[in-house]
């Protein structure tokens, strides 16, 4: 596996690894996290996706000996307007997807230690991000598992109500 920046012309690729992961979390009852229907059908979500593909966003993806993109993690010195703020410099990672069809294989731990890598390079001593604290928190227990102490949780309102979120860091 190779780690590469993406761009613009990897939207498709990025939009596909989303959508198979929305389909994995629906067909686990997990559709609180991202929802049922595929990023690639809602125009607000591909148009998300695009802006990610852009500066200042940095995009890694994780690519197979095939040249196949198996994930995604993207990287921003802003953390978006749902996390609470810190007084310091931080990397923000805003996104992490893998290829549902290799869970387990060490993709999203390889991006992740990208990203700790990236947030060294920059300078700077901490690396968050935030995720779905729903059902079990087994999405919290996952990010543990890849190195992140919990910091603050927080909600945001959603049409179909309150979306429970976590955040976690890692210091370098």
């Amino acid at each position: 596996m190779n780690i590469r920046n993406g761009g613009p012309a990897d939207v498709p690729d990025i939009l596909s690894l989303l959508d198979g992961a929305v389909s994995w979390l629906t067909a686990d009852d997990r559709a609180g996290q991202w929802g049922d229907q595929p990023f690639s059908a809602n125009p607000a979500r591909v148009d998300q996706i695009t802006s990610y593909a852009s500066e200042p966003f940095l995009v890694r993806l994780a690519v197979d000996e095939d040249g196949r993109t198996v994930g995604c993690c993207v990287l921003n010195e802003d953390r978006g307007k749902w996390i609470p703020a810190v007084d310091e410099r931080e990397l923000y990672l805003r996104l992490l997807v893998t290829d549902r069809t290799r869970k387990g294989s060490g993709i999203g731990a390889a991006l992740v230690a990208d990203a700790v890598e990236e947030t060294r390079r920059r300078g700077i001593g901490l690396l968050r991000v935030d995720c779905y604290a729903g059902n079990d928190r087994k999405l919290v227990g996952q990010y543990r598992a890849l190195g992140f102490t919990e910091t603050v949780s927080f909600e945001v309102e959603q049409p179909s109500g309150m979306w429970p979120g976590q955040v976690l860091e890692i210091r370098v």
